[in-house]
C-alpha cells in the first residue's frame, strides 16, 4: 500500500482521545490507528471548538481548522474520517423537542463525498433516518467515494476467525443466530445487527420485528427523542433467522447443522462444538480446541481496507450497500414496535422516521 494522506472531522473521543481511557490494548481512535499504520499518514483535523482544535495540533503535531470545507481545499486529504456526534450538539443525550433531527454523519458526510475525497470513514450509524441513509447512500454512488462506516467488529480479527470457520463449513448449514447483549438500537444493535450479517456472509435481510424498551413506549410524529434499548428478530431471504437476547456480555453464537460456534466475552475467546460420540441415539456435541486470537486494531484494519479497495479496485468490506441495508434493518426495529411488533419487510415503506442517537 502506498502511503494515504487521511484527516479527521470530529477531535473527540473517536477522534483523537479514547485511548486515554485505557479500554483497549491496542489503538482505537482514528488518529493513533493512523499513525501505526504503514500506509496512512495523519495530516490535519476540524473542529468547531478551539480547545479541542487546539489540544489535537498539540497532540499529534497537525494542523487543525475550524472549517473542515478550507482544511479539505488546503490540505487535499485521499481519506477524511468524520468523528463527530451522530446528533449534535453534543452533550445532551435527548432531542430538545419533536421538531429536531439533527444529522451531522449524513451532512458531513454527504458534503465531503461532494467535495471530492477519495474515501471516508463515518462513525455509525450513516444517518438518523432511512430519508437521509438514501442521500448519504446516493451522494457516495455519484462520487464514485469508497466508504467503510465504525461498525467495527467487522474489522475485528478476532471474529474474523468465526466467520472464516463458518464459511469452511465447519458447523454445516446456518440455521440460527443469536446474539447475547442487552444493548440501545442506534449506538448498539447497529453493531450486533452488522455482526450478525457479517458472520454468515452478509444474506439479505428479508424482514424485521422487534420491540423497544419500555414496552409501552409511544412513537409520536416519526421522532423517537432518545436512543431506546431494544430487542429484534430478523429473517433472512436464506431462511436463516436471528434474535438478540438482552442479557450476558456481546456473545454471538451461530448454529448450524453439524455443529455450533460462539463468541464470547466481546470477541476474547470462541468455543467450536461439533458432533462427536453418541449416548445411545443421542448424538453429543464435543468441544473442538480453537486457538487464541491476538488482538489487532480494527480502526487500523477499517482505513486499511480503504486504502486496499482503492488500490485494488474492489468494494469495501463494509461498502454503502450493507451498511444501507444494516441501517434499514436497526431503524426497523423501531417501525416494528410502532406496529405493535408485526414483522416488517424490508425496504421500508416509511422513510422518515427519525431517531435521535449521540
Amino acid at each position: 500500500m502506498t502511503n494515504q494522506k487521511v484527516a479527521i472531522i470530529g477531535l473527540g473521543r473517536m477522534g483523537s482521545t479514547i485511548d486515554d481511557e485505557g479500554h483497549f490494548q491496542v489503538p482505537y481512535s482514528v488518529a493513533a490507528a493512523t499513525q501505526a499504520s504503514t500506509s496512512l499518514e495523519l495530516i490535519a483535523g476540524a473542529d468547531l471548538l478551539p480547545e479541542k482544535r487546539n489540544a489535537f495540533a498539540e497532540r499529534w503535531n497537525v494542523n487543525a481548522y475550524e472549517d473542515f470545507r478550507e482544511m479539505i481545499t488546503i490540505e487535499k486529504p485521499d481519506l477524511v474520517a468524520i468523528c463527530t456526534a451522530a446528533c449534535l450538539p453534543k452533550p445532551i443525550n435527548t432531542a430538545p423537542d419533536n421538531d429536531a433531527r439533527p444529522d451531522s454523519h449524513a451532512d458531513l458526510a454527504i458534503a465531503v463525498a461532494d467535495l471530492g475525497v477519495p474515501m471516508i470513514y463515518l462513525e455509525k450509524a450513516m444517518a438518523s433516518s432511512m430519508a437521509r441513509a438514501d442521500e448519504v447512500r446516493d451522494a457516495i454512488k455519484r462520487n464514485n467515494t469508497l466508504f467503510n462506516t465504525g461498525v467495527l467488529r467487522r474489522f475485528d480479527n478476532r471474529y474474523s476467525v468465526v466467520k472464516e470457520a463458518i464459511a469452511q463449513g465447519w458447523i454445516g448449514e446456518i440455521k440460527t443466530v443469536v446474539h447475547y447483549a442487552s444493548s440501545s438500537l442506534m449506538h448498539g444493535h447497529i453493531h450486533s445487527i452488522d455482526t450478525i450479517s457479517h458472520l454468515i456472509g452478509d444474506p439479505e435481510i428479508a424482514a424485521v420485528r422487534g420491540e423497544l424498551l419500555p414496552r409501552d413506549y409511544t412513537i409520536a410524529g416519526n421522532h423517537i427523542s432518545s436512543d431506546p434499548l431494544a430487542t429484534y428478530q430478523l429473517r433472512f431471504v436464506n431462511g436463516v433467522e436471528a434474535w438478540t437476547i438482552p442479557g450476558s456480555y456481546w456473545e454471538f453464537e451461530v448454529i448450524g447443522s453439524e455443529g455450533a460456534i460462539r463468541s464470547f466475552d466481546n470477541g476474547a475467546r470462541v468455543s467450536l462444538r461439533r458432533p462427536g460420540s453418541k449416548e445411545g441415539r443421542r448424538q453429543l456435541w464435543e468441544e473442538v480446541p480453537f486457538d487464541a486470537v491476538v488482538p489487532e486494531s480494527t480502526t487500523m484494519t477499517c482505513l486499511e481496507d480503504l486504502v486496499a479497495a482503492r488500490e485494488d479496485s474492489r468494494p469495501t468490506l463494509g461498502h454503502v450497500d450493507v451498511t444501507h441495508h444494516i441501517t434499514e434493518a436497526t431503524i426497523a426495529v423501531a417501525e416494528s414496535h410502532r406496529q405493535g411488533g408485526a414483522w416488517v419487510e424490508l425496504p421500508l415503506n416509511a422513510r422518515d422516521l427519525y431517531i435521535f442517537h449521540v
